[in-house]
C-alpha cells in the first residue's frame, strides 16, 4: 500500500535562514544551490515522497512519456521506491555529479542528503546517482543515461561501474577505530547507518523488464 514518507525537520530552522534554493542549473534543468555556507556532514534535506513498491513504480513508469528516463524515483531497497513526484520536496531537483559535494544517506528507510565536504554559498549541490543496471553496459545503454556534470572525473554516464566502485559517503573511521570494529566482527550486528542505496532520480527509471540494483559498500 503506498504511503508518504514522514517529513523531516527543516534543517535550516536551527541556523536561521534558508540554506538551499532551487533555480535554473547549467548542468540540467532545475538544480539546487547553497544559499549560505554549509559545513561538511550537515544534513541538507530529506528526499521525501510517496513510498511505493517496485511493481507500483513499474506501473507508473514513465512519469513523462516524452522523457522516459527522467523520473523522480529513489530506490530505497529491493522492495521500496520513493516517488518524489507525489509529496516530494526541493531535493528532487538535485543533479548528479561524478565528483559530488553531497551524498545520500539511508537511515531506516529514509534518505537524507548530506554535505560530503564544506560547500560555499552559491555552489550547486549534487550527489552521485550511482545507477547500476544488471544488463551489459553497451555504448547505446550508456548513451541513454548521459552525464553533463563537467567534472574532470566525469564518467560520461550516470551509470556507475559494476566493479571497484562504491557510492561516496562520510570519511572512513580512524585506523584505530577500524581495528576495534574488526576485532568485534563476530559480535551480533548492531543497528546503525547503512550505505545509501542507488537513487533513481531525475534521469533514471525502472523501465519495464529492467530493474536496477543497489551498489553496496
Amino acid at each position: 500500500m503506498p504511503r508518504t514518507a514522514p517529513p523531516a525537520a527543516d534543517p535550516s530552522a536551527a541556523r536561521g535562514g534558508r540554506r538551499i534554493q532551487v533555480r535554473r542549473s547549467g548542468v540540467h534543468g532545475r538544480g539546487v544551490f547553497a544559499a549560505q555556507d554549509i559545513a561538511e556532514g550537515e544534513v541538507l534535506a530529506e528526499y521525501t515522497g510517496e513510498v511505493i513498491s517496485w511493481q507500483e513504480a513499474q506501473d507508473r513508469h514513465p512519469h513523462d512519456p516524452k522523457q522516459p528516463n527522467h523520473t523522480f524515483y529513489f530506490h530505497v531497497d529491493e522492495d521500496r521506491v520513493i516517488d518524489a513526484k507525489h509529496g516530494g520536496n526541493s531535493s528532487r531537483w538535485i543533479n548528479h555529479s561524478c565528483a559530488p559535494n553531497c551524498y545520500a544517506d539511508e537511515r531506516g528507510g529514509r534518505i537524507f542528503i548530506t554535505a560530503l565536504r564544506n560547500i560555499r554559498a552559491g555552489e550547486e549541490l549534487n550527489y552521485d546517482y550511482g545507477l547500476i543496471i544488471d544488463e551489459r553496459y553497451t555504448p547505446k545503454l550508456k548513451a541513454e543515461y548521459p552525464c553533463w556534470c563537467g567534472s574532470p572525473q566525469c564518467r560520461g554516464t550516470l551509470l556507475a561501474p559494476k566493479r571497484g566502485w562504491a557510492p561516496p559517503g562520510p570519511p572512513a573511521p580512524p585506523r584505530e577505530a577500524q581495528t576495534k570494529v574488526k576485532a568485534q566482527a563476530k559480535a551480533p550486528p548492531q543497528p546503525g547507518r547503512k550505505a545509501a542505496a542507488r537513487p533513481e532520480t531525475r534521469a533514471a527509471a525502472p523501465a519495464p523488464q529492467r530493474k536496477a540494483r543497489s551498489p553496496r559498500r
